[in-house]
């Protein structure tokens, strides 16, 4: 079956465990492929150069923007990132399911002139959960981990905008349940109509 890719949107608040949870979708998952995003933020600890983001300077960034180089890009929290848009149009014409994880502010530019993705927002048991996530990881000050509760409370407020909403209360389990609706919208009719067209075809 010569299927096109689904482009699929998973956003939520930092701290909600979303990086974890496409490292496991990745390996559960051999037709599907995390998009890379660029961004002005400094590299942390043990992250690399094309693999977890491309890092780019705000004057190389904005003329990404200038050329029309990227499928969205959003500033979050003094820095900007941005989903380069060739691999991805790539990798779907192979087939392949594209994860763009991305904050809500890139999911909605991208939400406003597609339909032809499925959107999926992690949200956390609790702000007090999401408070001691940020704090366990060690890596950021008193008021950088305000400043992340400020905008994750606006961040849930639009998850509205979404196909679907998974709770993040254990890694295993909304690992299972984002499967399930992956697994789920690559069966609609209008992603198995070539499908169909073929088997009356050749009847």
């Amino acid at each position: 079956m010569n299927k096109r890719g689904m482009l699929i949107i998973l956003s939520g608040p930092s701290g909600s465990g979303k990086g974890t949870i496409v490292r496991r979708l990745l390996k559960a998952r051999d037709d599907t492929v995390l998009s890379i995003s660029a961004t002005t933020r400094s590299p942390r600890c043990g992250e690399q150069e094309g693999i977890h983001y491309y890092f780019k300077t705000h004057s190389e960034f904005k003329e990404l923007i200038k050329q029309g180089e990227l499928l969205e890009f959003a500033e979050y929290n003094g820095n900007y990132y941005g989903t380069p848009e060739e691999p991805v149009r790539k990798h779907l014409i192979e087939g392949k399911n594209v994860i763009l994880e991305i904050e809500v502010q890139g999911a909605e530019r991208v939400m406003n002139y597609r339909s032809d993705l499925v959107s999926i927002f992690i949200t956390i048991p609790t702000m007090v959960e999401l408070e001691r996530r940020l704090h366990e990881r060690g890596s950021e000050s008193e008021e950088t981990i305000c400043r992340r509760m400020e905008i994750a409370r606006r961040e849930l407020s639009r998850a509205f905008r979404y196909d679907y909403v998974v709770l993040n209360d254990e890694v295993p389990l909304a690992v299972e349940r984002i499967n399930t609706i992956i697994n789920a919208e690559s069966m609609r009719y209008s992603r198995m109509e070539n499908y169909i067209m073929e088997v009356i075809n050749n009847a």
